[in-house]
């Protein structure tokens, strides 16, 4: 099956599952000829796994009919030809049906191949000055030994164009020695690999983990990131996406705890950058509207929300932090950052704490003067979800529950109304007037994030009022706080 691309770049499957035959476009002139070998992002988008590169070999051939393989080793393989043609072949000789299996086809500049782990790989130069170019996703370490198979394999039975019993022909020892497809033990097949949700065990954490059912899932007591060695225990290698639901959220105990909050929202996010950017990983970094000042709107700047481009300017210690992580993780090439804000899930939340007032007879004093948006946790799962799914470009997008911006005493009011108490028994008071003898962060009076950015991917947010009512409605919000 060809998958359809740009005007000449295409891709075709094989009979060998996962192997991909690429089609380049040659542009030639007076002077020779001109291609892109490698280019990430058509080639991605054309269903080419992100198999991250990080070796790029080349193998000379002096003399038609050098011939070699056939090797298996422990990573991915992008192969093309930089000079000259070969006749290339490849033994599936991982575990399953396919076992055995094999592809054979001529290379040249117009032709590349995509050859996934435990597909055995070999070529043959048709032409003197043959230059064979190939990227891997791993560095090449000597004595290490790897599965191969013999080159006349009655099994396999590739079709050399050159006979391999010529004086034409010639190969290494070591190529003589390889054994019969009846005496090779199949490779295990490699698991594919899977998100990793870290901090799975608050609410984000948790309508991630049900957003994700094939992720692993690491706690908080499971994983310390700010901890160096436990990170290096990690196998990054078995993930493809890392979820960073962990963070440091008591925003006025970070006031007095800012070596904590920084460790933890921008140390934390910053190592995690440099591991994404060693193994080839997408970073999904969870952010918060505490990364701007909550100016007020009537200027004009901000009367749609604050957009992904605003320039930061947190208040408080705790926006602070996330504001240097959110920079932090931007520095990596795969990477999202969702900003949300007023989180409510599975877990203490401000509407589960204005229920349990409602249930108990209490009128609270509530704070009428800050605006922003709910953001329920499985929406701002949801979003992750479609963000990875559609390839969304890498970026910062904001992510909330959709409607008209409220103040947290509107929000308490609904909640009271929904539940059969007087609207009227929620006091709405001013920020000042709530924060009197208290100890409190500053925090942000304007908090509506504009959205955008993220329904142009196509997602259309969850309205805030029906996705309470539903919270309401859920299990999740009538346990105590």
């Amino acid at each position: 099956m060809i998958v359809a691309g740009t005007t000449d770049l295409s891709i075709a499957e094989t009979p060998i599952p996962g192997l991909l035959v690429l089609t380049l476009p040659v542009h030639h002139d007076d002077r020779g000829w001109f291609k892109e070998s490698w280019q990430r992002e058509k080639m991605v988008a054309l269903g080419l796994p992100d198999f991250g590169p990080v070796q790029h070999n080349m193998s000379f051939n002096a003399r038609r009919g050098a011939t070699r393989g056939i090797h298996t080793e422990p990573w991915d393989k992008f192969v093309s030809v930089a000079t000259g043609r070969v006749f290339a072949a490849w033994v599936d000789l991982r575990e399953g049906a396919s076992f055995g299996a094999t592809f054979s086809l001529e290379l040249g500049p117009e032709t590349a191949v995509y050859v996934p782990r435990g597909v055995g790989n070999s070529y043959q130069a048709l032409e003197d000055h043959t230059l064979y170019s190939y990227l891997v996703n791993d560095h090449w370490r000597p004595g290490r030994s790897y599965p191969a198979l013999h080159l006349a394999d009655e099994s396999a039975a590739i079709d050399w164009p050159i006979p391999l019993d010529t004086d034409e022909v010639e190969i290494s020892a070591k190529d003589r020695d390889n054994p019969r497809l009846a005496d090779v033990t199949p490779i295990p097949l490699v698991p594919a690999r899977r998100p990793l949700i870290l901090g799975s065990g608050g609410q984000l954490g948790r309508a991630l983990a049900a957003a994700f059912p094939e992720a692993t899932t690491l706690t908080r007591t499971e994983l310390d990131l700010t901890d160096p060695a436990a990170l290096e225990a990690v196998s990054w290698a078995e993930y493809d996406v890392v979820l960073n639901a962990a963070a440091y959220t008591a925003v006025d105990r970070a006031e007095r705890e800012g070596r904590r909050a920084w460790a933890v929202n921008a140390s934390a996010p910053a190592a995690l950058t440099r591991i994404a950017d060693r193994y080839g990983l997408t970073l999904v970094h969870y952010s918060t509207d505490y990364v701007f000042d909550g100016a007020d709107p009537s200027d004009g700047r901000h009367s749609a929300g604050y957009s992904e481009d605003d320039p930061l300017c947190p208040l408080g210690v705790y926006g602070q932090a996330k504001a240097a992580g959110d920079l932090a993780v931007r520095a990596t090439t795969r990477h999202y950052v969702l900003r949300a804000s007023w989180g409510v899930g599975a877990g203490e939340n401000f509407v589960r704490t204005m229920r349990s007032y409602a249930e108990r007879g209490i009128s609270p004093r509530v704070v009428d003067d800050q605006v922003g948006r709910l953001t329920f946790t499985d929406e701002l799962a949801r979003a992750t979800r479609h963000l990875l799914d559609t390839r969304a470009p890498y970026g910062i997008y904001n992510v909330t529950n959709g409607g008209a911006p409220t103040s947290w005493a509107q929000i308490a009011r609904r909640v009271f109304e929904l539940l059969g108490r007087d609207a009227d028994d929620v006091i709405p008071v001013t920020t000042e007037q709530y924060g009197a003898d208290k100890e409190l962060a500053p925090r942000p009076l304007y908090s509506v994030l504009a959205l955008d950015k993220l329904t142009a991917t196509g997602f259309t947010p969850t309205d805030a009022d029906a996705a309470l009512v539903a919270y309401l409605r859920s299990a999740e919000a009538s346990a105590t706080p």
